[in-house]
């Protein structure tokens, strides 16, 4: 395979001489491209939309339906632009640059929308630009650098992200629109992704190891180039979506992707229908970003130790859980063990669904690979926010959904149970 285009650039190998292993930078930097996400991201997009209601004059049912247009949108435009396939070709760091002012120029025109078509165009690009590219991007290239500890450097970059994104993340927001209001707040946004972003991924992502003389983990010795090669498999995206485990985990991480990303869209008005006030609905997001920042670590070296299909079936059912509890806000302190346990929810499939790909099916197509799981977990998310947005002005309440589709992700938790890794068929 050619070296990549960006690597080329960087010949003079500054890389393989830095005075520590390099993959601990591209820990950091992939990192902080998950943070900076964030505009794109679910967490940060419902600090907004009871303004969108408002002073766009569109209802819920709506608003969330645009949100899931735009987020099939990303899930479509991360194929048909080939997104994961262009990472594995030509590395990451001119992606990075064009990625990151995309997402910054669509944070200045979220602050200029005026009705529905200039909405559903904001929203797709956030999705498409953060959630999506940008997001695929820096978790990919983790994996790329991490081999044999890459749960436990996931779970590393997961105490960052769940504390600094989850955790108070949507709180700063909430706190910049009242400050400023919200078109400004996301001027403000924008600001940042050009100033930080930018320039910062374009200087440090770097494609993967062995490109600049390197392994991953920071092995060097030959006897460890052996152990990584013996042990890791190397699928293309047709072979991988041949095997029934591709798609049953990928519905398990779609399902957990679907229900979580509704309950967080419209947490505001799930907490406030059952007599609990806006800002305890914002402070649910505290004990969640707590739990996440105290648990991910430990359950990164869980998947370096355990099948990640157990982790992901867990993810489920702590979701089944979690739509139970939604059904039953009756004070501050269920609100708050409702927000502890999406945490505890969130940490397993992040855990899980960061690594997942990597495991089955190697990292020679894993920009591929990833790119098509992270297509049908888009699809799922943006199914949840709409159809939990129609039942509440359809039936003027959650909660009858709640209780009936608490059940799929038990089933899907003993699926992916069943789901082993597939043996390489031209092995």
């Amino acid at each position: 395979m050619p070296a990549p285009s960006d690597t080329r650039a960087v010949a003079s190998d500054w890389v393989e001489r830095f005075p520590i292993y390099y993959g601990w930078v591209i820990l950091a930097a992939g990192t902080l491209g998950v943070i900076m996400t964030g505009p794109g991201q679910t967490f940060v997009v419902q600090a907004f939309i009871e303004h969108f209601i408002r002073d766009l004059g569109l209802s819920r049912s709506l608003v969330s339906t645009l949100y899931m247009i735009g987020t099939l949108g990303n899930a479509a435009l991360l194929q048909i632009l080939r997104i994961g396939h262009r990472f594995d070709r030509r590395g990451p760091r001119r992606m990075v640059l064009v990625l990151s002012v995309a997402l910054g120029a669509t944070c200045l025109f979220m602050g200029t929308v005026s009705g529905p078509i200039m909405l559903v165009i904001g929203f797709t690009a956030l999705r498409f630009f953060g959630q999506g590219s940008l997001n695929l991007l820096s978790g990919t290239m983790i994996n790329q650098w991490w081999v044999r500890r890459r749960g436990t450097m996931r779970g590393l970059s997961g105490i960052v992200t769940s504390a600094l994104a989850m955790g108070l993340l949507p709180g700063l927001v909430r706190m910049l629109i009242t400050a400023v209001g919200w078109r400004y707040a996301y001027a403000i946004l924008g600001g940042a992704l050009f100033a930080i972003m930018a320039p910062i991924g374009w200087f440090t992502f770097r494609r993967r190891p062995e490109d600049h003389g390197l392994l991953p983990d920071g092995d060097r010795e030959e006897v460890s180039a052996e152990r990584h090669l013996d042990h890791e498999v190397h699928f293309t995206l047709a072979e991988a979506l041949r095997t029934p485990a591709f798609w049953i985990l990928a519905f398990g991480i779609a399902t957990t992707s679907m229900l979580s990303t509704g309950l967080v869209f419209h947490m505001e008005s799930i907490v406030t229908d059952q007599g609990l006030s806006a800002a305890i609905a914002a402070a649910v997001f505290v004990p969640m970003g707590l739990v996440q920042a105290i648990l991910r670590f430990p359950a990164g070296v869980l998947v370096d130790r355990v099948p990640v299909r157990y982790v992901i079936a867990l993810s489920l059912v702590v979701q089944a859980v979690v739509m139970w509890l939604a059904t039953r806000l009756a004070s501050t302190t269920a609100a708050y063990v409702y927000g502890a346990t999406i945490g505890v929810m969130n940490v397993a499939w992040g855990a899980s669904s960061a690594v997942v790909w990597a495991e089955y099916f190697g990292r020679e197509h894993l920009g591929a690979i990833g790119g098509a799981g992270m297509s049908i977990a888009i699809g799922g998310s943006a199914l949840g926010p709409m159809v939990m947005g129609v039942a509440r002005d359809l039936m003027g309440s959650y909660i009858p959904l709640f209780n009936l589709i608490a059940f799929l992700p038990l089933a899907l938790a003993v699926a992916s149970l069943l789901a082993r890794p597939p043996r390489h068929e031209t092995a």
